[in-house]
């Protein structure tokens, strides 16, 4: 097996600048709504894909946000996409999907109830408005569904079951709050339990839902995210076995959920994630990640695009040193970085063409083996979540195999931070 970790940084080549230079499709711009003759080209490399995975290499940058509204955009008006679906709360979608589907509710509202601060912001708003509005022109059965595909943040999945069943079967309510109430605040991982009690107890909500209201869609989707979150709050945070651990099972139940979305086998998928979770490799040792799961299930019908930066600023939560960590998470601050490293992936694609650009990497298939096998070869490349080290310094870069990873790269050369809204009144 190929050790992932031993990159060279020689193999920052002058044969593979050149291919990567003349495969380079430069970005006029990073903005929905301005001409998309420089998209084009994605509609013949995206001809018989069914899913989109979006990816970021942070989650606060405002130009990832940006390109993907962008990408969105073009993916949905020329190219049919129907489903946006994000890593944030599956049990507070349904209410985003009204937004942009009937216009009900405040957009930015709709957004505080995805649960996660990243996606609270100027550039995510615009996106989820574009779709209000476009769907607003559109027949029903034509307009561009919402659904967050995270079991995490289950609050409003058992605030509806407690109103199912207050009409269908008064006498559970009380056992609904005392089995599976935990999960409304419960993190994953914080209750591991190998005869997972929990999950059961979601399961026998499931068949009670089934058995009172069999036509009910509503109420059974959403007694199945609790299955989900259940596992999520029993599984181990660490294990022999990485699949058994609270953040394989977190990819899994993501990809299912977006399974879910393409029963309509006229659906096609966009994955709004991040770069590690879109991925179709897996990490020595770790997990497999969503976009693993996605391409053994679709194969080629699944795309990776990779969203990488040059240099610049991005938000992230400052994790202060030291093992401790303080009770309240730290607010988003603004975290600046430097020109990546030589012999990195961002470096590769800088020297290949400095601007915002795209290049598919499925046309390697067609270079020379010099290319192919460089491709091939281990990168380091940046991978930033909600949290970054206090000391910049102490980043670490994942490690990723281009052209077993991701089927396309996008590359920012400048990064500044997303734009958060206003706090909620």
């Amino acid at each position: 097996m190929r050790d992932r970790h031993a990159y060279d940084p020689r193999s920052h080549d002058p044969e593979l600048t050149a291919w990567l230079a003349r495969g380079a499709l430069p970005l006029d711009g990073l903005d929905a709504g301005a001409p998309t003759g420089d998209l084009r080209p994605l509609a013949r490399v995206l001809r018989g894909v069914r899913v989109v995975g979006l990816g970021e290499a942070t989650h606060g940058t405002g130009e990832f946000f940006r390109l993907k509204h962008r990408l969105l955009e073009f993916l949905v008006t020329e190219l049919g996409f129907s489903v946006l679906a994000m890593e944030a709360s599956a049990s507070a979608g349904p209410a985003v999907d009204a937004c942009v589907r009937q216009g009900a509710g405040d957009p930015a509202a709709a957004l505080t109830g995805l649960g996660f601060w990243i996606w609270r912001t100027h550039e995510v708003l615009s996106a989820v408005e574009w779709l209000r509005v476009h769907n607003a022109t559109r027949p029903e059965h034509d307009r561009v569904r919402f659904v967050g595909i995270d079991p995490q943040q289950c609050g409003d999945s058992l605030r509806l079951l407690d109103a199912f069943l207050r009409e269908t079967a008064p006498d559970r309510v009380a056992w609904l709050h005392t089995a599976l109430g935990p999960l409304a605040t419960a993190a994953p991982g914080s209750a591991p339990d190998p005869r997972q009690r929990l999950v059961r107890d979601a399961e026998t909500l499931v068949d009670l839902v089934r058995g009172r209201a069999p036509g009910a869609a509503g109420p059974l989707h959403h007694a199945r995210i609790l299955v989900r979150a259940a596992d999520l709050v029993t599984r181990p945070r660490r294990h022999t076995d990485p699949e058994r651990t609270v953040f394989a099972a977190r990819d899994r139940h993501m990809a299912d959920a977006v399974d879910d979305a393409l029963r309509d086998p006229a659906a096609r998928v966009v994955v709004w994630a991040h770069n590690a979770h879109i991925a179709k490799g897996r990490h020595e040792g770790g997990p497999a990640p969503l976009g693993r799961h996605l391409h053994a299930r679709y194969g080629d019908a699944y795309y990776a695009l990779a969203l990488l930066f040059g240099r610049g600023g991005f938000r992230a939560r400052r994790l202060p040193p030291g093992p401790w960590r303080p009770s309240r998470p730290r607010p988003p601050a603004e975290n600046r970085i430097g020109p990546p490293p030589p012999g990195s992936l961002e470096a590769l694609l800088a020297a290949a063409h400095p601007g915002d650009h795209l290049v598919d990497l499925r046309a390697a298939a067609e270079a020379g083996p010099v290319v192919r096998r460089r491709l091939a070869e281990p990168r380091p490349a940046r991978s930033i979540g909600a949290q970054v080290p206090r000391r910049m310094r102490s980043l670490t870069p994942v490690t990723v195999v281009p052209s077993e990873d991701y089927d396309g790269l996008a590359y920012v050369a400048t990064s500044a931070c997303s734009r958060p809204l206003p706090p909620p009144a």
